[in-house]
């Protein structure tokens, strides 16, 4: 029992120091590579905005997708990117992120065949890998919001793509501190993915973005 008992400690242990490593060092990574102020970024062809759900369980728009469309207008009104890389999750026919997106850019003035979707971008692993061997990209600027922003960089770097990230506004209150413990770990997944070499679901034929 003893030992049982010291090997349950060592495990929540270990679990602790790589949960606390992988957020550090994904914060790390990020320093100076997200901006929020539009005029501060550098120029990029590309902007891939990570999808989220247009519609809560309880029927309200998702602020967070009004604050991810409205930071990729900023970009590209002010000439910061030259086209609009959508990635999100279309797992059934009720539920396609790209094109929510796609239509909410276009009533912002976004010209349509500036817009691409990507319908695989099941997370944000896919997402920014799809990005490069799909499309094409080795240099893109990430659009969403800056704990996003952070992981997402961090992905695309280790896969070969030179990333930096414009954050969209965030949310505070119960909502958000809910959003940052599912962060904490998914960065911990983010983590191991990488150590473990994990690819996108699909793949498929290339994409010219132009």
């Amino acid at each position: 029992m003893k030992k049982t008992g010291i090997g349950i400690l060592l495990l929540i242990l270990t679990t602790i120091l790589v949960v606390l490593g992988s957020n550090y060092a994904i914060e790390k990574n990020a320093e100076n590579k997200t901006f929020s102020n539009s005029s501060k970024i550098e120029k990029n062809k590309v902007g891939l905005v990570l999808g989220t759900s247009k519609v809560l369980k309880n029927g309200r728009i998702n602020l967070y997708f009004t604050y991810r469309i409205n930071a990729t207008v900023e970009l590209f009104q002010n000439g910061k990117i030259d086209f609009i890389l959508v990635s999100g999750d279309n797992g059934n026919e009720n539920y396609d992120e790209p094109t929510d997106f796609k239509e909410a850019l276009i009533k912002k003035g976004i010209p349509a065949h500036k817009i691409f979707l990507d319908y695989a971008g099941f997370r944000t692993l896919d997402s920014v890998v799809r990005a490069k061997e799909i499309f094409g990209q080795l240099e893109i600027t990430i659009i969403s919001q800056k704990f996003h922003n952070e992981r997402a960089i961090y992905l695309a770097e280790k896969n070969g793509i030179s990333a930096v990230g414009f954050n969209a506004k965030d949310l505070t209150g119960k909502y958000g501190i809910k959003t940052r413990i599912r962060e904490y770990f998914a960065r911990t997944k983010a983590y191991l993915d990488v150590l473990l070499g994990i690819q996108p679901k699909f793949l498929g034929k290339s994409i010219e973005i132009k």
